[in-house]
Order: structure tokens, then C-alpha cells, then sequence
């Protein structure tokens, strides 16, 4: 079962949507949504969700319980955040949230390990950072960060080994830089796990220090044995 309502100017879904629990495909794009019903959890056997164009400004936290949902579309809204339970979407394919105001990206979303493309470019001034976590996502294919204002990538990020398509365009990226960045996604990746490699291999091993205790004790052995020695 599909309903696409798209350029309806509807300002509102009813509770009721809830109520399709059959419902594979949902397209409400170029509407006047600010909100989406927190039954839409319910629409248990979605696999499409499509948002774009409309005026939402947050996600509700029942996103999380759409567990056969596959691809989730909300670019050009005002979502300043993703919900904590996104990492329940196992089955999560692609993720576009792009031309929102999205100010950081909750570590649970590498929790959806099934993710292949993820799309959150152009938030401008308001993404600053990737999760740390981000290399949990192995199967990701395609990842779109231009237009963001992220400095520096994880970590993790060597361990995206899928990674076929990385768009940063016009974000100021030092770690690496723009000329790696030229390069493609493929020499990031080898250029992060240098990076770490290389830091790992440079950092001295920490010494073990001698207790207060062992110390005194050494102290204590020395003057027993000269005592012993001149009586």
C-alpha cells in the first residue's frame, strides 16, 4: 500500500496515519508540515518515507520503531536535531537530511549499521562535527558533508572501507585537507588510517613509576646491609 499526498499545503497528518499499519510507502513532499504525528510510529511495515520541502523542525522519537523502514528522506525543512532512537533503524538504507539547520548528529545513528548513503550536507553553519562512532558505519557507500562547517574527521572514519562517494564541497576541513579531500574517498580513508597509524607508532609507552612505598622500601634494604656490613 502506497500514499503519496505530496503539494497538498496540508499543515498536519492526522493520528489516524497510524492506523495503516500496512502502508509501504509515504510521500508528504512540498507540503506545510512543521510536525509529524508521534502514531507514525506505528506504520510498522514502512519501508519508504519521504519528507522533503516541508517545515518540520524535529523528528519524532517513534521514527525509532520503524523497524523495516529502508530509506528516509527530509532534506529542505528546519530539523535542528535527529531522534536518540534512529540507531533501532537496522534496516535503514539511505538517510537525507540535508538543507536542514542539523547542529550535531546523535551517536546512536551509528547504530544503523545498514546505512549506505548519508546525506546531511548543507547545514551550513550549524554542523560542526561528525560522531565519533562514524566508522561503525561499514557498509557506507556515500556520505555528502559539503557545506558544513566540520574541521576535522574521526578517527573512525578509516574504517569506512565501503566509502565510495564523500562530498565536502565548500566545508573547512584540516584533517585532512582539501588536497587529500580532491583525491576521493578512497584516499581519506587511507589518509586517516595513516594518521592514526603513524600516532600510535610515535607515541612513547608510558613509563611505570615507582611507588612512594617502593622507593622508601629500597631506601630502607641499603641501610640495613651498611649497618650489617661496619658492625
Amino acid at each position: 500500500m502506497n500514499l503519496d499526498l505530496s503539494s497538498n499545503n496540508f499543515t498536519h497528518l492526522p493520528d489516524t496515519i497510524g492506523n495503516l499499519t500496512s502502508l509501504k510507502r509515504l510521500i508528504v513532499e512540498t507540503n506545510e508540515l512543521e510536525e509529524l504525528p508521534y502514531t507514525i510510529g506505528n506504520c510498522s511495515s514502512l519501508l519508504v518515507l519521504r519528507l522533503d520541502f516541508n517545515r518540520i523542525k524535529a523528528l519524532p522519537e517513534a521514527i525509532g520503531k520503524l523497524e523495516c523502514l529502508e530509506i528516509l528522506t527530509a532534506h529542505y525543512n528546519r530539523i535542528k536535531g535527529l531522534p536518540t532512537t534512529m540507531g533501532n533503524l537496522s534496516n535503514l538504507k539511505e538517510l537525507d537530511v540535508g538543507f536542514n539547520e542539523i547542529e550535531s548528529i546523535p551517536k546512536t545513528l551509528c547504530f544503523a549499521i545498514s546505512l549506505r548513503k548519508l546525506k546531511v550536507g548543507k547545514n551550513f553553519a550549524d554542523l560542526r562535527a561528525l560522531p565519533r562512532s562514524i566508522g561503525n558505519l561499514e557498509m557506507l557507500e556515500e556520505l555528502d558533508i559539503s557545506d558544513n562547517q566540520i574541521r576535522v574527521l574521526p578517527d573512525s572514519f578509516r574504517f569506512l572501507s565501503k566509502l565510495r562517494v564523500l562530498h565536502a564541497d565548500e566545508t573547512p576541513l584540516e584533517v585532512p585537507s582539501r588536497e587529500v579531500i580532491k583525491l576521493g574517498a578512497k584516499a581519506v580513508v587511507q589518509f586517516m588510517a595513516d594518521l592514526v597509524a603513524n600516532r600510535d607508532t610515535k607515541s612513547p609507552s608510558p613509563k611505570k613509576k615507582k611507588s612512594f612505598y617502593f622507593g622508601f622500601r629500597s631506601i630502607f634494604r641499603r641501610s640495613q646491609t651498611a649497618i650489617t656490613e661496619n658492625m
